[in-house]
Order: C-alpha cells, then structure tokens, then sequence
C-alpha cells in the first residue's frame, strides 16, 4: 500500500513539473537573415501604379509579412485577374513563388546575392505544370531608380519562346 502511494504521489509531481519545465526554457524564434536583396523587396512596402509598353495600368502593393520574412506582391493588369507573388530569403539569395493567372506556381531564385540596383530572378521549378514546354513566367528583374520608381521585366516562356513584360512602376502617394 505503501509503495502505492508513493507511485502515485511521484506521478503527481512528475505531471505537474512537465508544465514548468516547458515554460522555463525561452522559445527560438527564428528571424529573417539580412539581405541586401531582401532589403531591396522590403522597402516596396506600399502601393505602385506601373504602364507597360502596351499601355495597360497594373497596379501592385507590397506588404511586409510574416514578421518580416515574407514580401506579398498583389498584382492585377486593368482587364485582367488578380496574381500574387510571395518573396522570402533563402539563404543570402530570395526566392518568389509566383501565383500566376496561367494557374501554375513557378519558384524563382535570385541569380546572385543582389546587392546593386538589380535583382534578377530565375526559374527553379513549379507545380500544377505537366511539362517544362508549358507557359510559365520564366525570370522577372528589378530595376530600383530611387525610392519611388522602379521597372519590372517579367519574361514568360512557352514552348522555347521568351516573350518579354516590361512595367515602369511609380509609387502611389
């Protein structure tokens, strides 16, 4: 009887030192790695209106998310469907993950660390594509003229064929 209870009283203590020992010990939290080219996607942080060559207005805001380790573009072209592009780092590069109107998902990866006025992207791989030959955005670069303009030159591919964007983009007071 004796050795029961004391069964019972060390189970006792043992559940109730599991809660003390989980709060004792400080939680990682883990943060974004600085990158100059990441800093760049950053600073976007806003609203932008941009004119293609073809003179069609698109529209895109920037939002800093997910305590600072993801970029959210939200995108849409007058007379076309919204898209969004998700940056983050990897590593001392960034990668997008582009949710396109052609509903396929192509990741892109920054070609050098980028810490210039550029950032070119290019393809690394994508989902909801059943063969490389399928259209998809293949590269976008970024050029930063200053704090308030910047150029888009998104490159889509379809079976071998580049075909060029070009998005001269002011930022919305």
């Amino acid at each position: 009887m004796r050795t029961r209870s004391m069964l019972c009283l060390l189970a006792a203590a043992a559940l109730l030192a599991v809660p003390a020992l989980a709060g004792s010990a400080p939680a990682a939290s883990p943060t974004a790695a600085a990158s100059p080219a990441f800093d760049h996607l950053k600073a976007l942080s806003g609203t932008w209106t941009g004119k293609a060559g073809d003179g069609k207005t698109t529209r895109a805001t920037y939002e800093v998310s997910s305590g600072g380790s993801a970029v959210v573009e939200k995108f849409q072209t007058d007379g076309e469907p919204p898209m969004v592009t998700v940056y983050y780092p990897d590593g001392s590069q960034v990668m997008l993950t582009h949710y396109c109107t052609l509903a396929n998902q192509p990741r892109l990866r920054t070609t050098q660390a980028g810490s210039g006025n550029q950032l070119e992207f290019d393809f690394v791989d994508a989902t909801n594509m059943k063969s490389p030959a399928d259209a998809h955005m293949d590269k976008v670069r970024f050029t930063f003229a200053d704090t308030d303009h910047f150029v888009q030159e998104w490159t889509m591919k379809h079976d071998g064929k580049e075909m060029p964007l070009v998005i001269h983009f002011e930022r919305t007071k």
